[in-house]
């Protein structure tokens, strides 16, 4: 589904934030970036979303070179993706079913398929009471899970979660992380950045790991924790 080599990414005529990141990822896989603060984390993240295209190298995603994909196609593949942003990005002037019905709503479903189903995944992550709420008055906590709901409410192919559970206790972290494997046992893969030692530790996937621009891949957590 996901392959890189040589990637370069820099910003305007700054320094390559990336070098040489070389990768594939089949379909149905899970894994954990990692790496400290400002080691490229966010920036491979961005490549991953399509969000930016590389300064250098080649990027193929569902089969297509994204460095040389007309900008009038990308839409159409952004849609595959589900992303979980650090920042949520949810739209305050709509309520918690709503903002988790709309990459329904822009893929056409029905309105009486869509919202049994989003009630029914707000239930699950705990949010059952504050269906109706809008996000300013909800915590951190809810609406990274408003976020994470929307995110995987059309099973994309590929997740992309950026820190998922850093808002969240560990009880709910670890229920968060349950249900993007049952969304990876259905098909999608999923790519999570986080600097969890803890969710590395339960939940033990591969790891891309990344140090000062550069990528090591790593089979197991316990080879990069301490």
């Amino acid at each position: 589904m996901i392959h890189f080599e040589n990637v370069g990414l820099r910003y305007g005529t700054g320094p390559e934030v990336l070098r040489d990141i070389s990768f594939h990822l089949p379909a149905g896989s899970f894994r954990f970036i990692t790496g400290s603060s400002g080691a490229g984390k966010s920036s491979l993240m961005r490549l991953l979303s399509l969000a930016h295209r590389p300064s250098r190298g080649l990027i193929t995603m569902f089969g297509r070179d994204v460095a040389t994909l007309p900008r009038a196609d990308l839409p159409a593949l952004r849609r595959r993706i589900g992303v979980v942003f650090q920042d949520f990005r949810l739209l305050d002037h709509l309520t918690a079913v709503e903002n988790v019905a709309l990459p329904l709503r822009i893929a056409g479903v029905k309105d009486a398929e869509v919202l049994d189903h989003v009630r029914e995944l707000l239930r699950w992550v705990g949010l059952g009471d504050v269906l109706d709420a809008r996000p300013p008055t909800l915590s951190g906590g809810e609406q990274q899970r408003i976020a994470i709901a929307r995110a995987v409410i059309n099973r994309p192919e590929l997740l992309l979660a950026d820190e998922p559970t850093g808002n969240v206790d560990e009880k709910m972290g670890w229920r968060l992380i349950r249900l993007l494997e049952e969304l990876n046992r259905l098909g999608t893969t999923v790519v999570i950045a986080t600097h969890s030692e803890s969710l590395l530790r339960q939940f033990d996937y591969p790891i891309l790991h990344l140090e000062d621009g550069e990528l090591h891949q790593v089979a197991r957590p316990a080879d990069v924790l301490p």
